[in-house]
């Protein structure tokens, strides 16, 4: 079947770099340039992780791809060597990827910390320069990772301001209590940092971040999601306000600020009533399973998208696949010709397809085509 806008046809891309084994075609992390008058909002970063241990452990790479037709053919942009991540204590699962604008530089973050990432022109290559960050300042008997006194400590989310100018960098996943960087571009192009912002109110792990408006140059607003709730960082008062209507122990574990805050949670999905407030979907019923007729708003989400040019349109990844809604979050359907596993990103193309990618790969999906018809099918049916 040709793949077309009208078509419901699953794509699996099969051409992103590495060896091809467990885990290489899953795109952990997708991003765009930032500047919201880019030339070519188009284009589509993803961070690859390359780590099976079928390949052998100087072979293992992060790798950054660059796609300019909706996801359909990727080039390999960097190629990130096995000293800047360790693959032994969870590299893979909350690598963070940011562009700057023009799509000249990128950051990525690893166990190792942060990185500023120049590709080279014609080469598969790149400069690979550490970010200043927190490094682990006593060894804690109770966690099981090998990391010692003075290792960098695990960096996370990362989010660079539109204008290139300002970045923010989530620290500790196990080694340190959460906290957040904030950095500014020297002269030199390197990132220098400014200090942390004000402790966050909680100890849990910081698992997502977003800037409240894409359009506004500058850092605004910051709002974060943790392991039990979610929070929004004024610049001018410098205090958090948690979000109200988050249920409680809600694992914040994706963002969009499309038309508001929108969290993917666990478990749950919550929907924007204003900038502080959030509402979870309670009355929609996602099909959990394929082959059960279990059913429910308690679905384990590991991100919710909103489409920039259609905010009626809503994709949300999650432990037990992806669901699609076309009325603002009120009611979903389940994309079961994808297969069965568990999927954690997502990203709107600009002609309305979405790329979703997770352990089983990366596709192509065009759920809400005219032509399409809901695939909500329980056992029996």
């Amino acid at each position: 079947m040709a793949w077309g806008q009208d078509s419901c046809h699953i794509r699996e891309v099969t051409q992103l770099p590495g060896s091809h084994e467990f885990g290489s075609h899953f795109l952990e992390a997708m991003a765009g340039d930032p500047d919201p008058r880019a030339k070519d909002r188009n284009v589509v970063y993803g961070l690859t992780a390359d780590l099976s241990s079928r390949v052998p452990a100087q072979d293992r790479a992060l790798y950054i791809s660059k796609s300019t037709d909706s996801g359909i053919t990727w080039t390999q942009v960097a190629r990130v060597g096995s000293s800047y991540f360790d693959a032994d204590i969870g590299e893979g699962e909350r690598n963070g990827l940011a562009v700057s604008p023009g799509g000249t530089e990128f950051v990525i973050t690893t166990q190792k910390g942060a990185f500023q990432i120049l590709p080279q022109s014609g080469k598969s290559g790149a400069v690979v320069k550490s970010i200043d960050g927190p490094r682990v300042p006593e060894t804690d008997p109770m966690v099981t990772i090998p990391k010692v006194k003075g290792d960098p400590v695990t960096a996370g989310a990362v989010k660079i301001t539109p204008n290139g100018r300002a970045m923010a960098v989530s620290y500790g996943y196990f080694d340190l209590e959460p906290q957040i960087l904030t950095y500014h571009k020297g002269r030199d192009g390197s990132w220098i940092e400014d200090g942390p912002l004000p402790p966050i109110p909680t100890e849990m792990d910081i698992l997502s971040m977003q800037f409240a408006n894409e359009r506004n140059p500058g850092p605004g607003s910051l709002y974060v999601g943790t392991g039990d709730q979610a929070f929004r960082f004024h610049p001018q008062t410098k205090k958090w306000t948690r979000i109200d209507g988050v249920g409680d122990d809600s694992a914040i574990q994706g963002i969009s600020m499309v038309g508001g805050p929108h969290l993917a949670a666990c478990w749950g999905v919550y929907n924007p009533i204003s900038a502080d407030v959030v509402e979870r979907v309670t009355h929609a019923q996602f099909l959990l399973h394929r082959q059960t007729d279990e059913a429910g708003p308690n679905i384990r989400a590991f991100s919710v998208e909103v489409d920039p040019s259609r905010p009626n349109r809503e994709v949300v990844t999650s432990l037990t696949g992806v669901y699609a809604s076309s009325d603002r979050g009120k009611t979903w359907k389940r994309l079961n010709e994808l297969p069965d596993g568990e999927f954690r990103s997502a990203r709107f193309t600009s002609n309305g397809t979405v790329i979703v990618s997770g352990i089983e790969g990366t596709f192509l999906a065009n759920p809400f085509s005219a032509t399409c018809s809901p695939h909500l099918k329980s056992r029996g049916q």
